[in-house]
């Protein structure tokens, strides 16, 4: 039985002023001084889970080389964790500062108490993202509310960096802040950034996009953007069409390195967790298009993130440092929204996220038959494994039979459907593949186009 979903903080605009809501990362475009040309990305973010098992309010790292597929680091454990004020982070953000290194901000909060009060984001420095220092909270404003998702971007015109954040003001609703700083260790007093008169949350900056400066945020249960010529408070303009699926929020808008694509993550909660994405070539036209799902995986149990570009050499120090996953996950073909995982020991397909999450998380070791194929050991369950019975899979302890290491050892080929996917066929039933069918796992002969859909898999994390 899954746990019921944690409330959005959005449940709780309209209310008292203490009452907190969020902000996200901005991309800041030609802001940094000379270093090796990015070419890979970092995202940042905190993990919640259905039951909890998988939720941990400290930061979390993931790198990719495409911005859409992610390996989380550090087996998806955080790889720092405040130690004053709330103990806890929410909506973190990296920036690459001028001088090529990194500032780390977030939310200083800890779970979902929305009325938590703080006029602080925490602060880090890191000069490669392997290793924090200057840990230190930043106090704001001294308003009876919060400092939600903060954000920063250099401002040319002032020569300092500018640090957004949402908070409720005077006005009474949520409005996005800023305060200018040159180190974050001090900072100007604050001013209203963004107010169109009604509740505003979860800022996200593109900054010079073509001599414009493009603010998204989240309005009701959608993602929004407005623009300004200047970076000046009270300048942005709404414009466009919003997008969403279901109630949405934290967008964050990164830019391809390979091609004139911008890509839109937004984060949802209905369900609680889900990011989509969508794209467009043309920021001016206010537009986007939704993207299969197909095309993009987020880190497990990911929440609120922020993503930056880095370089060749920083991705593969980031994996050095902290490592792949030593576990994989599989995404269905034909249903993107569902991944391969075991349920009262049957063998399933279904929408992420569920509960317990390890259901999903698998170690694909060498074959139990024919170490060049490959068996399915269960993360949470490490002496069981997914075999077939009756041409259905189920998760079994292994007996140490040549029978069981038979039917738990397949073999991965490129996908049936897609060959930059996967497939696995049966080791001792060689003209069946592992498909599912009805949501539920099998070994079948495969013939016609759904059924090669459905015998497709991404292997990802």
């Amino acid at each position: 039985m899954s746990a019921r979903p944690r409330p959005s903080r959005r449940l709780f605009l309209g209310m008292a002023a203490t009452t907190p809501l969020a902000l996200t990362g901005a991309l800041t475009l030609g802001a940094g001084t000379a270093h090796a040309a990015d070419s890979a990305y970092v995202m940042c973010y905190f993990t919640e889970s259905p039951g909890g098992d998988g939720t941990d309010y400290g930061l979390h790292l993931a790198v990719s080389t495409d911005s859409l597929n992610w390996i989380p680091l550090n087996q998806n454990n955080p790889v720092v964790t405040p130690t004053a004020g709330a103990l806890g982070l929410r909506d973190p953000f990296i920036l690459r500062k001028r001088d090529g290194t990194f500032v780390v901000l977030a939310t200083d909060l800890k779970g979902t108490d929305w009325s938590y009060v703080s006029q602080y984001v925490h602060v880090w420095n890191s000069t490669d993202l392997r290793t924090f220092t200057g840990y230190h909270r930043l106090r704001l404003h001294d308003m009876n509310t919060h400092s939600w998702a903060p954000e920063a971007f250099w401002d040319a015109g002032r020569g300092q960096y500018a640090l957004i954040y949402s908070a409720v003001n005077g006005s009474g609703h949520n409005v996005i802040m800023v305060n200018h700083t040159s180190d974050f260790l001090t900072a100007s007093a604050p001013q209203v950034f963004f107010d169109p008169g009604y509740d505003v949350i979860d800022g996200n900056m593109a900054v010079g996009v073509g001599g414009v400066n493009y603010l998204y945020f989240k309005k009701n249960q959608t993602l929004v953007g407005a623009r300004s010529t200047s970076l000046d408070p009270g300048s942005f303009t709404e414009f466009g069409t919003g997008v969403a699926q279901g109630g949405t929020e934290a967008p964050t808008v990164v830019r391809s390195l390979t091609s004139n694509t911008w890509y839109l993550w937004g984060d949802t909660y209905t369900p609680n967790g889900v990011f989509y994405a969508w794209q467009s070539s043309n920021l001016s036209a206010g537009t986007w298009t939704a993207l299969d799902q197909r095309s993009y995986t987020q880190p497990l149990n990911s929440k609120h993130c922020g993503i930056a570009t880095i370089t060749t050499a920083e991705y593969d120090n980031l994996l050095a440092r902290w490592g792949a996953p030593a576990w994989n996950r599989l995404k269905s073909y034909n249903f993107p929204a569902r991944y391969l995982r075991h349920a009262n020991n049957v063998g399933r397909i279904d929408p992420y996220p569920f509960d317990p999450y390890a259901d999903s998380q698998w170690k694909l070791v060498p074959g139990l038959a024919d170490s060049a194929g490959v068996s399915f050991q269960s993360v949470n369950y490490p002496t069981r494994y997914l075999r077939h019975y009756n041409y259905q899979l189920q998760l079994d302890a292994g007996d140490g039979t040549s029978t069981f290491a038979a039917d738990a050892t397949f073999y991965r080929t490129a996908g049936l459907a897609d060959a930059g996917w996967s497939s696995f066929r049966s080791y001792n039933n060689p003209t069946r593949y592992l498909r599912h069918a009805n949501y539920v796992l099998r070994i079948d002969p495969v013939a016609t186009a759904t059924e090669r859909q459905d015998a497709t898999f991404r292997v990802g994390h």
